[in-house]
């Protein structure tokens, strides 16, 4: 989570009265094209792809970009916008080829040079794009970032990035990894209009209000920020056309209300309902309540360093000792899947049960190990005051002083921001609840940052160098599957050191109107608005 924007959505009473196609202040949209989908979401931070790392941010990018590639269920790459993706056999030089003809939404070709100058913006540490960490693996990223307060880069573009011709060029990573082309999905690398930049490597000022992509729809008019993102489908787009021929993008601060609207017919999709009202819906959608496996993976993080937590026998019996499963039908009403690996099911690789020899739920074996090991007598769970009520940090604590015999205590230790401040400076905090949603389809996208000793997110102090070397090892792969091998191996030496206790998988929660159908959102949380039809 160190390297990510918190995916959560802040719970403040919005004083907007929406109808079903504007705001009643404004009357009626007459702009609206017929046939047009409404859309509940948070509003999104950013709308330059490589600034955009938030969940409504990349919904409303990905209906208005065409991605080089997308990933099926077995991890294999799908062309897109790429004709073809093709690695060397060292897996360290990927060359990229277009298809022929594609535009933008404003006429203007796609070529090799869209990806370049938009792929060495991100990249370019003074620009700070949230997104920049993305780029790390392609040859020359250290460069592109600043040396001291003062100075500048030492290069502005991308060594490994070369153009071979109009619609193709080649990527050379600083180290081999077999799973690049994954990344290719995401965001980050999309590609930029010429009509982005108002002089080279510079993002004209206005343009992130009326972002031009080369997708499915298009913007009609302007980004209303604190209202909504109004789009018609693209006409001649060359991929596969939007069974609608608009979408409109209805920005909410709080769910509650967008729920409101989705039960009144206002609002034809809400991507996320929260639990709380979860048991509601089920009675006021029925059938229109729908649910989806994504990549979020929540777990308690350890202080391995402090004193009662570094002996290994104290974290497995502490897993031991929680029935995850009753949590998740007592406080999240079964919306989300008990965690037996350390690694979400959504990634190729993932097997159930990687960790089941202390994942599963056994209150005698895990009192003794507990009190052999000399475990604290005294357990505290924090959480961020930003991640909801902990209720559910209660029954957790009901069953480790049922299980263990321990004495154990809820704590809200601030907002996010000032509990992995506590937790990186190794604070008291006991143990912390954390999650993540992965980079990529891999499950290197969960192994290197949360486990390995220099990982960018490894909050609990864990470091084995048999993992960060069978990591390393898959990472530097010739080919995924056994790049995946690797990386199942070093999962196996986690299932033993448990440097952090699994918890939960996340699912997509949504509903929608009876007005639409063949509503799905992936596994990145996003809402697959190829598939979206009108049911009337």
């Amino acid at each position: 989570m160190v390297r990510k924007a918190p995916r959560l959505v802040a719970a403040a009473a919005l004083a907007l009265v929406l109808s079903a196609y504007g705001c009643t202040d404004q009357g009626p949209d007459e702009d609206v094209p017929a046939r047009t989908v409404v859309i509940g979401i948070a509003e999104p931070r950013h709308l330059i792809p490589s600034d955009t790392v938030d969940v409504s941010g990349k919904q409303v990018l990905a209906a208005l970009f065409q991605p080089l590639v997308t990933v099926d269920g077995r991890g294999a790459l799908v062309p897109a916008a790429a004709q073809s993706v093709k690695a060397d056999r060292t897996a360290r030089v990927w060359t990229v080829q277009l298809k022929p003809g594609l535009t933008f939404s404003n006429g203007e070709q796609v070529t090799a040079d869209s990806y370049l100058d938009a792929w060495n913006y991100g990249a370019y540490g003074p620009n700070h794009q949230s997104a920049t960490s993305y780029y790390d693996r392609i040859e020359g990223y250290a460069d592109l970032q600043a040396r001291d307060p003062e100075g500048l880069p030492e290069a502005k573009t991308l060594r490994g990035l070369k153009k071979v011709g109009d619609t193709a060029f080649t990527v050379t990573l600083s180290a081999p990894f077999a799973g690049f082309g994954t990344l290719l999905n995401d965001a980050a690398f999309y590609p930029l209009p010429k009509a982005a930049f108002s002089a080279p490597g510079v993002i004209a000022g206005d343009f992130e209000n009326a972002v031009v992509g080369n997708g499915p729809f298009r913007l009609k008019g302007r980004w209303e920020r604190g209202s909504r993102i109004l789009m018609e489908k693209t006409p001649g787009f060359a991929g596969t056309a939007a069974k609608v021929d608009g979408l409109l993008w209805r920005m909410y601060e709080d769910v509650g209300d967008a729920y409101a609207d989705l039960v009144d017919g206002d609002i034809d999709i809400q991507a996320r309902i929260p639990v709380e009202l979860v048991g509601k819906a089920a009675t006021d959608l029925g059938p229109r309540l729908r649910k989806s496996p994504n990549s979020t993976y929540t777990f308690l993080g350890l202080p391995a360093s402090q004193p009662g937590f570094a002996e290994p026998e104290v974290r497995r019996a502490l897993s031991l000792a929680i029935n995850r499963q009753e949590l998740i039908d007592r406080a999240f009403r079964g919306t989300e899947t008990a965690a037996t690996a350390f690694m979400s099911p959504v990634v190729p690789g993932y097997r159930a049960g990687s960790c089941a020899d202390y994942c599963r739920y056994d209150p005698a074996r895990a009192r003794e190990m507990y009190r052999a090991a000399g475990g604290p007598a005294e357990i505290t769970i924090s959480s961020s005051r930003d991640s909801g009520p902990p209720s559910w940090i209660d029954d957790l604590c009901r069953q480790l002083t049922a299980s263990l015999g321990v004495k154990c205590t809820g704590a809200v230790a601030g907002d996010l921001a000032e509990v992995l401040a506590k937790v990186e400076k190794r604070q008291a905090v006991g143990l912390v609840r954390l999650s993540w949603t992965m980079d990529y389809p891999l499950p290197e996208s969960y192994l290197s940052p949360l486990y390995a000793t220099n990982g960018s997110a490894n909050l609990s102090g864990y470091s084995n160098p048999a993992f960060d070397n069978l990591v390393a090892a898959g990472a530097k792969a010739p080919t995924l599957s056994r790049a995946v091998k690797q990386w199942q191996e070093a999962e196996d030496l986690l299932a033993q050191d448990m440097p952090v206790i699994p918890l939960r998988f996340g699912q997509n929660v949504f509903g929608h109107s009876e007005r639409v159908g063949n509503v799905s959102i992936d596994s990145a949380q996003r809402i697959d608005v190829l598939g979206v039809e009108l049911t009337g």
